[in-house]
């Protein structure tokens, strides 16, 4: 009766037997290297981000609790409820543009008290720490100073007022909360925008008022019932400490959770490369099985032996990949300072780590079991005969493949803030899989039976796709997956530039005009008409308020009362923008409901958005109630209208007729589209002179943002895309890696039959060409398929790919695998027939 041996004696057995440099291995060392470093960096800089968006969440809030209005500050009663939670910091917030001479700059004004900041340090270039300046001084961003040629010292116009740019900001501890703005910060005292006559009744500007509290158990959450329940028609906008910047947050959480699934999808991927890698590197060592099993061994003490080599491997490479990953994080923090709060030094995050490795492990258990496990269970002569009579699957090893992938979508799962979004990828990524397994088995069936061509070469090519022991089925997957990832990024990236192209250019105005007071819109349109008479203006009112109530006029829903907005509610959240008009807007379609018409004097009528109105089950008939500036207003539902968000001009949830908020202190705003070649730059610098209260924006500077951002997305698609495609190419290596032996064998043969090295190759590249041709259709559909979804609803974008640069780049797509492919048979060719033969 046989005895399995120790695991000391196993572990001096794998020792002896394994090279210090892995040879054989090292395809499994390099996937987990891989795929495990990339986790371990995606999952240490977002753990990163959010331990600094938790734990700096005052200074970046400027505050333990932020109140926010739209178009008025305070009043008394109001800041002294504020007050008695602790210390009060106002300020105020607007666009709008700095002049000096002829040049223009749009900003972002910044208005503090002089206790700004409670929390953190304000530091200029200078190495100065600093409060809000003195009256008629500012400190103005880089990026301004830049744009208006100026230095240190030097003057500028802010509406009616001339300040001195007295520094130059270098750390702003609030930026990141202060959300989305046109242009670099200024800031100034809080008094400066009235003495600039920037406010006034009606100017679109946000007060933002932080508390310090004074005792620091003050839960944020119950001072802001306490105050919503006070003051329910004030509009009060809240963020407290522990969401200091949602909107950095929440992209933050998105990206990371999306790169970790893409880094995972990536591993799976090179999974199936390491059990490529395993069974060539056991085959390798069939005669060494063969001669343990002789002495006696049995098949315990071979899966001991060759587990401990392939977890000494996988261990290394996970180790050595999370080194690298740690080690590029700092690199990540340097280029990401400044947009987002991350420390440009090491960072440790243990159960980053242990996640990432954990992954890698698990990943390597799936794909290394079955090639393990099948050749333990094999008699000598059985492994003695390997190379021709194909090893038959062990069932044992799908209970460890099981075991394995259900860890991993359990780590999935756990660790994730979507669980759906996570599973449902994951279960995207296991049909992709079974779809190509289907394939590769139609192939090698349909090959069987497609007959046998006169010319040897495609006879040999397609008896190749079918015989026993093919690795058709993992070369249909590595070569499936690759193109489909050219393909992926080809459609995105063609997309994402047809959007910047073609799209917003012709539907952006050429400028967007805000605050101008509403007793000169006429000489407004006169100056912009004076230099191109046929200019299109469109001129709206524009208001801020906040929905409280909805529904029907004897049972109407308080929106304080809701424990959860629902979805799609969007516009219940916190001030929105108002206007009224007499006419439907331009690009709105009326869906159920009628307009009412120019002079109407009936009952004060609204109309809503039909995707909020759907929403909150708002039909025609019902009420709306409004708080504007304190004062609470009731209007019935006129109409519910469909919205062309993808418009670049003035698009509002809700309409209101004249005769519901006009008696309301308001200026307008305006677009602003030349229908000539009339150059941008006078009308800029006239209105900016005749309207110093008004914040005019170029369009141009919008849009080169816009394509920032958008080029942005496109090198993190690159990026995510190009991790795809080294996956395919491990796969696709590792597959030609697993079927060695074999051809090996085959091409000894045909080498002895007379067959040159030249036909030899020829026939490997019709194979893979053969395979290729298939494959290239599914890739062209899965590929745009992906991409489709990315680019609709991840992006929210239009699909405008270019059908003729993707299928040029699948082309190209198609030469590089197949290159890889035949590089990969190249060692196949170098065999000594005499020598091989031997071993047989």
């Amino acid at each position: 009766m046989s005895h399995t041996i120790p695991w000391g004696t196993a572990w001096t057995l794998a020792r002896r037997e394994l090279s210090l440099r892995f040879k054989g291995l090292r395809l499994l060392l390099v996937c987990l290297f891989l795929g495990t470093g990339a986790l371990a960096a995606i999952g240490t800089l977002t753990a990163a981000i959010e331990r600094e968006l938790a734990n700096r969440g005052q200074e970046l809030l400027g505050g333990d609790l932020e109140v926010e209005i739209w178009q008025r500050s305070p009043n008394e009663e109001e800041l002294a409820a504020l007050k008695v939670l602790g210390e009060v910091s106002q300020g105020t917030r607007m666009q709008v543009v700095a002049r000096k001479g002829e040049r223009t700059a749009p900003v972002g004004l910044k208005a503090v008290e002089d206790n700004y900041p409670l929390y953190g340090k304000l530091t200029l270039t200078d190495g100065r720490t600093v409060g809000p300046p003195p009256a008629g001084e500012a400190w103005v961003g880089q990026g301004a100073m830049d744009r208006l040629d100026m230095q240190v010292g030097d003057t500028f116009e802010l509406g009616t007022l001339t300040l001195k740019a007295a520094g130059v900001i270098e750390d702003e501890p609030d930026k990141l909360s202060e959300g989305f703005q046109l242009g670099p910060t200024v800031i100034t005292n809080l008094q400066t925008p009235y003495d600039a006559g920037l406010i006034q009744p009606g100017a679109m500007y946000q007060s933002k008022t932080r508390i310090a509290f004074a005792n620091p158990a003050t839960n944020p959450e119950t001072a802001q019932e306490q105050l919503t329940e006070r003051f329910p028609l004030a509009g009060f906008d809240f963020r407290d400490r522990d969401r200091a910047s949602p909107g950095a947050d929440r992209f933050v959480g998105r990206m990371g959770e999306f790169l970790t699934l893409v880094g995972l999808a990536a591993l799976v991927i090179a999974g199936i490369g390491i059990g490529g890698g395993v069974s060539s590197y056991l085959e390798a060592r069939r005669s060494s099985i063969a001669t343990l099993k002789v002495l006696g061994a049995t098949s315990g003490d071979i899966a001991r032996i060759y587990a401990l080599q392939i977890g000494l491997a996988a261990l290394v490479g996970s180790v050595a990949g999370l080194i690298v990953g740690l080690a590029v994080t700092p690199l990540l923090g340097v280029a990401l300072q400044g947009l987002l709060p991350v420390q440009s030094g090491f960072t440790f995050e243990p159960l980053a780590l242990l996640l990432a490795s954990g992954y890698g492990l698990l990943v390597a258990l799936v794909f290394a079991a079955t090639p393990l496990l099948r050749a333990r269970r094999f008699p000598a002569m059985a492994l003695m005969r390997s190379r021709v009579t194909p090893l038959a699957r062990d069932r044992t090893a799908f209970l460890w493949v099981g075991g394995g992938l259900a860890g991993i979508v359990a780590l999935a799962l756990l660790t994730s803030r979507q669980p759906l979004l996570a599973g449902g990828f994951l279960a995207g990524a296991a049909a992709m899989l079974a779809v190509l397994a289907l394939l590769g088995w139609s192939i090698r069936k349909v090959s069987a039976r497609v007959g046998r061509p006169a010319n040897p070469l495609i006879r040999n090519a397609l008896a190749n796709l079918s015989r026993p022991g093919t690795s058709t089925g993992a070369l249909v997957t590595a070569l499936g997956f690759g193109l489909s990832a050219f393909v992926l990024l080809a459609a995105i990236q063609t997309s994402i530039d047809g959007n910047i192209q073609s799209r917003v250019p012709q539907e952006a105005p050429d400028y967007f005009v805000l605050d101008i007071p509403r007793d000169r819109i006429g000489e407004f349109e006169q100056i912009v008409w004076a230099q191109d008479d046929k200019a299109m203006i469109r001129a709206l009112p524009a208001m801020r308020g906040s929905i409280i109530a909805y529904g029907p006029k004897d049972d109407m829903t308080r929106v304080a009362e809701l424990e959860e907005i629902p979805d799609g509610a969007w516009a219940l959240r916190g001030e929105r923008g108002l206007t009224y008009a007499d006419e439907v807007p331009e690009g709105n379609t009326i869906v159920d409901g009628e307009w009412w018409g120019p002079f109407y004097e009936g009952e004060p009528a609204v109309s809503v958005d039909v995707e909020l109105a759907d929403a909150i089950g708002l039909r025609p008939g019902d009420y709306l109630t409004i708080a504007l500036l304190g004062v609470e207003r009731t209007m019935r539902v006129a109409n519910t209208r469909q919205i062309d968000w993808e418009s670049m001009g003035f698009n509002y949830a809700l309409v209101f007729s004249r005769n519901a908020i006009a008696d309301a202190p308001h200026n307008y705003a305006a677009t602003i589209e030349f229908k000539g070649d009339t150059p941008t730059g006078p009308l800029l610098r006239e209105l900016v002179q005749a309207f110093p209260s008004s914040s005019v924006i170029e369009v141009g500077q919008v849009l080169v943002q816009a394509r920032t951002i958008l080029s942005q997305v496109g090198v993190a698609t690159l990026a995510a895309a190009s991790v795809a495609v080294l996956a395919g190419l491990a796969v696709l290596l590792g597959a030609i890696a697993a079927a060695r032996a074999a051809r090996t064998y085959d091409t000894v043969v045909l080498r002895v039959l007379g067959a040159s090295r030249g036909q030899i190759l020829t026939m490997q590249l019709v194979e893979y060409l053969l395979l290729a041709a298939v494959l290239a259709v599914l890739a062209l559909a899965i590929g745009s398929g992906l991409a489709w979804l990315v680019i609709t609803q991840l992006f929210e974008f239009d699909w405008l790919p270019d059908w003729a640069t993707v299928l040029a780049v699948l082309g190209a797509g198609l030469v590089l695998v197949v290159t890889f492919a035949l590089a990969g048979s190249l060692p196949l060719l170098r065999a000594k027939p005499a020598q091989a033969l031997r071993t047989l």
